[in-house]
C-alpha cells in the first residue's frame, strides 16, 4: 500500500489546558506515515483523518512520551562537570561509547548534580489539538529517505 504524507496544524496542552507547543501559523508539521517521526498513538488517530478534518486527541502518559523512569536519574559528582556552564533546566549530551543520551539538569547541590534523562513530557498526559491541512502519496524519494520532504515533497537536503 502507498505511504502517505500528512501534514497537520497542532496545539499541545496538558491536561490542565496550558499549552506546551504549538505548530507555527502557517507552517503545518509534515510526515511520512509508519517511521516513528511522531508518537505512535498520535499517528493511530491521525491516520484516520481527512484534509480539513480538525479533532482533539488526549493520549495518557504512556502512550505519549512514558511514565517518568526513576533509573533514568542520576547524580554526579559536581567537580566533574565544573567545567561546564551549566543551570537547572540546561541539556547535556552524554557520551555512553556507542550512543549518546540527552539529559536535563535538574538539581544543583553543594556536591551533586542531578541529571534527568526522561524526555521532557515523559509523565505528561498529553491533549493535541489537530486540524489536518494536507495528505497525500508520498514520492518514492520521501519513502526511500524514510521521512516528508515538506509539505509538497520538493525540499532539499543542504
Amino acid at each position: 500500500m502507498q505511504k502517505k504524507v500528512f501534514a497537520f496544524n497542532y496545539i499541545l496542552r496538558d491536561k490542565a489546558g496550558q499549552i506546551l507547543d504549538q505548530s507555527e501559523a502557517n507552517q503545518p508539521l509534515p510526515f511520512l506515515e509508519g517511521v516513528q517521526q511522531i508518537i505512535p498513538a498520535l499517528e493511530e488517530e491521525l491516520k484516520l483523518m481527512n484534509e480539513g478534518d480538525k479533532k482533539t486527541v488526549s493520549l495518557a502518559a504512556k502512550d505519549a512520551y512514558g511514565e517518568i523512569r526513576h533509573d533514568m536519574v542520576i547524580d554526579v559528582p559536581k567537580q566533574e562537570l565544573a567545567h561546564l556552564n551549566i543551570q537547572v533546566g540546561s541539556f547535556l549530551q552524554l557520551d555512553l561509547g556507542q550512543s549518546t543520551k540527552v539529559v536535563r539538569v535538574t538539581q544543583i547541590g553543594d556536591e551533586k548534580i542531578t541529571l534527568d534523562g526522561n524526555h521532557p513530557l515523559a509523565g505528561v498526559d498529553l491533549v493535541f489539538d489537530v486540524e489536518m491541512v494536507m495528505v497525500r502519496e508520498a514520492t518514492q524519494e520521501e519513502i526511500t529517505h524514510g521521512h516528508a520532504h515538506g509539505l509538497h515533497g520538493h525540499a532539499h537536503h543542504h
